[in-house]
């Protein structure tokens, strides 16, 4: 299965891994496999299975035939193992311990595992979390904070349409898709505006691990229930709670839980420096998303279709290409090189999201007078606290262990490299810091990364 596996570079092309095809096609594709009683067992009747996305027909296929070709006690096995593997955490401690001990410590070089309380919490994260969320929101996220970060992506909306309206390598044909992509991009900040009914997961004083099952089972249920129905644009998907961002490129929307709309990321009552070169630069990032190299295959409603000119496409690749050598000459343990091309969508959101943060914060501080303008605060300006802000979001302690597996896993390039690269194409860094033209830190003038 491992050897008819896409590799995650590969995985990141979303034409390529886009197949809808018909239940009987899928029938034809991987005939060995009983779909029949596979889909009877997830109660689905054919009706509900009218289109599906067979992602990676050659994988399916090849699945297909192993089912035959392989002997039966030997998927028992398999299977077997992937069950214990599942539950392992929620069991007995010989395999909590034998479950940490390769995939915490081998893999990521983690002393110990992290206490039991964490640990159960996460599980009640991961199966009410928006039930938890409320309790998070009503403690952590006033509605003053929500109108504030509002407000900022006004301002990161506006900068990017300057930029793109800008541009001097896209044609105006592209630029009008670009900028309705824009106008139609949606927003969510914070919280639901409904939340999540768990009126029917019915958790017992049972055994731990029936109760997270119970929780997984109720989830699995109310995907399915999904099927055949119109998608829910109210849905979110991450919890209040969880410190992180995302740009869904089929509803064309970005997405900020009240985990992220924190310190360091973003103080409700700090200078606007450093917001903006916190949680506004992560704004920018997940904006530039939807046109990147995976982004830009989206239109404004969230489909998949070409909307470029061969020309333009063209013009991007090779700004795309510049910005994955950046990063693939990059060294980041012994003689393990970041990879450019699973990260180059994060790095392009990355440079993309700092600088329409930059121009965000100059047109923010435009609203105020020029004394609050120049005002330095611990001796710094305006444009060095933002720069040192974006910074200080990716502090962050790593073990070898875990930065290896990340080189191979992670389509983020590690913290320093996503702090320095970016910074290192940008003029105004170096002016900021007054820092020399000669130095590590300001990539030669012809060698400079410039697409949004």
């Amino acid at each position: 299965m491992a050897k008819v596996s896409k590799t995650r570079v590969e995985l990141r092309d979303p034409e390529t891994n886009y197949h809808k095809i018909s239940l009987v096609e899928l029938e034809k594709l991987a005939p060995q496999f009983d779909w029949g009683t596979y889909f009877h067992a997830l109660e689905l009747t054919a009706g509900q299975l009218s289109a599906i996305d067979c992602k990676q027909p050659e994988f399916v296929s090849a699945v297909s035939k192993l089912t035959h070709d392989v002997p039966l006690d030997a998927w028992k096995s398999y299977l077997r193992w992937h069950l214990v593997h599942a539950a392992s955490p929620y069991l007995s401690q010989p395999f909590v311990e034998e479950n940490f001990r390769f995939y915490r410590h081998v893999l990521t070089g983690a002393k110990e595992d992290r206490p039991r309380w964490k640990r159960v919490l996460d599980e009640v994260d991961a199966n009410l979390g928006e039930a938890l969320g409320q309790l998070y929101v009503e403690k952590t996220f006033p509605p003053s904070a929500k109108q504030r970060a509002l407000a900022m992506v006004d301002d990161l909306k506006a900068a990017l349409r300057g930029k793109i309206e800008a541009l001097d390598w896209m044609g105006d044909e592209t630029k009008k898709q670009a900028l309705l992509k824009l106008s139609a991009l949606g927003v969510k900040i914070g919280y639901p505006d409904k939340w999540r009914d768990y009126s029917k997961l019915e958790i017992k004083r049972q055994s731990y691990i029936l109760n997270v099952f119970a929780g997984q089972m109720f989830e699995m249920k109310r995907h399915l229930a999904r099927i055949g129905k119109p998608v829910d644009p109210a849905e979110w998907g991450m919890t209040p709670q969880t410190v992180n961002a995302y740009y869904n490129p089929n509803r064309n929307e970005i997405v900020f839980p009240a985990g992220i709309l924190q310190p360091p990321f973003f103080f409700q009552d700090a200078d606007d420096a450093v917001n903006y070169g916190g949680i506004g630069a992560v704004i920018g990032h997940e904006m530039t998303h939807g046109f990147d190299d995976r982004g830009r295959h989206f239109d404004a409603q969230g489909n998949l279709r070409d909307w470029w000119t061969p020309e333009d496409a063209k013009r991007f690749l090779e700004r795309g290409s510049k910005i994955v050598r950046q990063f693939d000459s990059y060294v980041a343990i012994d003689s393990l090189h970041v990879n450019g091309r699973l990260t180059e969508g994060e790095n392009i959101a990355d440079l993309g999201g700092v600088k329409i943060a930059l121009s965000a914060l100059e047109s923010a501080l435009k609203r105020h007078t020029v004394d609050q303008r120049e005002k330095k605060i611990d001796n710094l300006t305006q444009e060095q606290r933002f720069f040192l802000s974006w910074a200080q979001i990716w502090r962050i302690n790593i073990r070898s262990e875990y930065l290896r597996l990340a080189l191979t896993v992670d389509p983020h390039s590690p913290a320093p490299f996503r702090v320095n690269g970016p910074l290192s194409n940008l003029p105004e860094f170096a002016k900021a810091f007054g820092i020399s033209q000669s130095s590590r830190m300001i990539r030669p003038e012809n060698e400079r990364v410039q697409i949004w």
